[in-house]
């Protein structure tokens, strides 16, 4: 700003002197100076602008470093860190709160029940800014806690509620982990057809089993984009799912897989939380995709690949948000560009020859749009190509279907709210004991 004033006052010195001339040459040396004055001006004036804009800048970086190391957040975890599906979360909440310099805090063996209202009213006593919960069945206590403390920001993954409460300090969370485990069923696949290929078993032996937690349509999602996954390669490919009840019981999911492999599957793979299946399939000597985390350690001989959401990404953005005062999104979605969505490292001892190479080619095309996993040409329901589906986004208590999800030829996943909505049971899929 000094050095626009001393321009400034320069530029007037060169006006005064050339209006001294008096003469038809000082009147052109006049407008000349004039131009040169209006020139200097706008120089000044920019440089002026740029001076104070990163000044602006330096401030509000100053002022969110300051806001992040006054921030506290807390964690509410169904289980501890032997569910692989808390142990996830678990990991990219520490990870974020580093990253950021913020204080951390946390909840663990919290059930779907009002000791998750209790716990969240307890993080907010103890200095708790922002407030996050991990399993679907927490979201209702949650949002109880969220009218409590209107000062505080609740968020939620996989819940369904935000967008229809519109409670503004109240927010849902989740990725489109539809593609991640497509891309896991393609290495699936590729390990069929190797297996095809070698003679150890025909194409019409290509059954894979998969052991389930609930009925719910994240469930059904996941399930059915692995399966399109495994198609993609092995046309032939049948499927077996196994339903156990529950979200974390090693001895059931251990039951299912087995029965599973007695009935015939060649592969499985999960959405279930403890090692109960992939021991399975390691005592068995069956080749599995796990899910939310590598089980090379313990499944050295069976273990291929494992998708798993990584929700760095998200817990930095809620802190920042929370840290420069501005909204947290009613419904967030991460997605393989925003690095939400991940596989593990494949085990190149156990999985087919080339499927680094093949995953990296499909995820470019998943990115690109060239490729979408619900695409309603992949499959059939009852023999039919889906040419229509009113999903219940807004999961209403009667739960009436309310929104049509299928334009462009695929069915649009996560695009109507974060959590997943793909109910649809397809062709080639077996479901046992689906009575939860």
């Amino acid at each position: 700003m000094k050095k626009f004033v001393s321009m400034l006052l320069a530029a007037v010195m060169v006006v005064s002197l050339a209006a001294c001339g008096g003469s038809a040459k000082a009147t052109e040396t006049e407008a000349a100076a004039a131009e040169a004055v209006a020139e200097a001006v706008e120089e000044a004036v920019t440089e002026a602008v740029e001076e104070k804009a990163e000044v602006t800048a330096e401030t509000a970086a100053a002022a969110s470093e300051d806001a992040l190391k006054d921030l506290t957040v807390g964690f509410i975890f169904l289980h501890d860190e032997n569910s692989t599906y808390d142990r996830n979360f678990m990991v990219a909440a520490k990870a974020a709160c580093e990253n950021l310099g913020v204080n951390y805090l946390e909840k663990v063996g919290i059930p779907e029940t009002n000791e998750c209202y209790e716990a969240a009213a307890d993080l907010v006593d103890r200095g708790a800014d922002i407030v996050f919960a991990d399993s679907f069945g927490h979201e209702s206590f949650l949002i109880q806690a969220a009218k409590e403390f209107p000062e505080v920001d609740f968020c939620h993954a996989t819940g369904t509620m935000a967008h229809t409460e519109n409670i503004p300090n109240f927010h849902n969370a989740f990725a489109a982990i539809y593609d991640g485990r497509y891309m896991a069923g393609v290495a699936a696949g590729l390990k069929l057809q190797e297996m095809i290929d070698a003679g150890q078993i025909k194409p019409e032996e290509a059954k894979c089993g998969y052991v389930g937690a609930f009925t719910y349509a994240e469930v059904i999602s996941g399930y059915t984009a692995w399966f399109l996954g495994v198609r993609s390669i092995v046309p032939e490919a049948t499927m077996e799912v196994q339903f156990t009840g529950s979200w974390y019981d090693e001895a059931l999911e251990k039951e299912a897989a087995q029965t599973l492999i007695n009935n015939g599957c060649v592969l499985l793979s999960q959405h279930a939380d403890s090692m109960g299946a992939p021991t399975a399939c390691e005592e068995a000597g069956i080749p599995d995709v796990s899910y939310n985390g590598s089980t090379i350690d313990a499944c050295p001989n069976t273990f291929i690949v494992s998708s798993r959401i990584d929700w760095t990404p998200y817990f930095e953005y809620m802190i920042n948000c929370k840290a420069n005062g501005e909204q947290i999104a009613e419904d967030w979605v991460g997605s393989l560009e925003t690095g939400s969505v991940v596989l593990t490292d494949v085990n190149e001892n156990v999985a087919a020859a080339g499927t680094v190479e093949k995953l990296e080619e499909v995820k470019a095309a998943l990115i690109s749009g060239e490729k979408h996993v619900f695409e309603t040409a992949a499959f059939t329901v009852e023999g039919k190509v889906l040419e229509s589906y009113m999903a219940d986004v807004d999961t209403d208590e009667a739960y009436e279907a309310d929104t049509e999800v299928i334009s462009d030829g695929y069915f649009h996943e996560s695009e109507y709210r974060s959590a997943p909505y793909f109910g649809i049971m397809i062709d080639g899929i077996t479901t046992l004991n689906a009575m939860f």
